[in-house]
């Protein structure tokens, strides 16, 4: 809902309260973090950093199922996510509206992804996550290049329910299934990863959908995007089959620890 919010406060008062807002909002997020007390004492023998940082690489890349959607999560992270820095183009260029217009297609977007959240909330267990994965991401190619083509308002803010929704389905979907196949010695590392492919890799999207943006358009630049999500999420989807079982291996295998440490 904050950037529907935000689009009626540009129209009221101006931009620098928006950022005010934002920067107060963290207060709580720093509050809770000095609020926890984690004990991890040294343990005799244990890595250095960087002999622990390339034992979590070593991981990602011999494990194949992870390893697969890490790259998907950085291809779409690469190619889809950029569609949200160039929505001030499509606000005020392509669809003529101002702030509130903005606004009101970023919140639609984050109305999309909430109800994603809660799709995956629902489920209660990680059984059929893989080919929701492949799915997710390649219908998120499809929306995004439906919202490249449209040129009316609500129709442009229809299409991205379903972006938001499908992207956050994706990155849900692949993060929760990375931390099933995970050993609890590695989590912390293989998400690290994790958080490199999901937020690493949007600030060169970012910077790649700019210049591009500069030549062919936005809406071009969005649509190329949307094809490049479904490519990638066929080749995910062709491959899915092999990794299967080698991702119910290694869950099963957590899933057996987690029960000796309960007994």
């Amino acid at each position: 809902m904050g950037p529907a919010v935000a689009g009626l406060v540009l129209t009221k008062i101006s931009e620098g309260w928006c950022f005010f807002a934002n920067g107060v909002s963290y207060i709580a997020v720093i509050a809770g973090l000095l609020m926890m007390r984690v004990h991890c004492p040294r343990r005799s023998g244990e890595l250095s950093p960087f002999e622990s940082l390339r034992e979590g690489f070593q991981f990602v890349n011999r494990t194949v199922p992870i390893r697969a959607l890490l790259l998907l999560l950085g291809l779409v992270s690469l190619v889809c996510m950029p569609y949200i820095v160039l929505m001030p183009i499509f606000a005020a260029k392509i669809l003529h509206g101002g702030p509130k217009a903005l606004g009101t297609l970023m919140g639609a977007t984050g109305i999309g992804a909430m109800f994603g959240a809660l799709t995956l909330a629902s489920r209660k267990g990680v059984r059929g996550l893989g080919r929701w994965v492949a799915v997710a991401a390649g219908s998120l190619g499809v929306f995004l290049i439906a919202f490249s083509f449209s040129r009316v308002q609500w129709l442009s803010t229809l299409l991205l329910l379903p972006v938001g929704y499908f992207m956050m389905l994706e990155m849900s979907s692949s993060n929760t299934l990375i931390q099933s196949m995970t050993p609890d010695s590695l989590r912390g590392r293989v998400m690290a990863v994790y958080s490199m492919m999901f937020m690493g890799m949007a600030p060169f999207g970012a910077l790649f959908a700019g210049a591009l943006a500069d030549h062919l358009g936005a809406p071009v630049t969005v649509a190329i995007g949307g094809v490049a999500a479904i490519l990638g999420a066929l080749v995910f989807a062709r491959y899915l089959p092999l990794i299967r079982a080698e991702g119910r291996r290694l869950i099963v295998a957590q899933e057996s620890v987690v029960g000796e440490v309960g007994d």
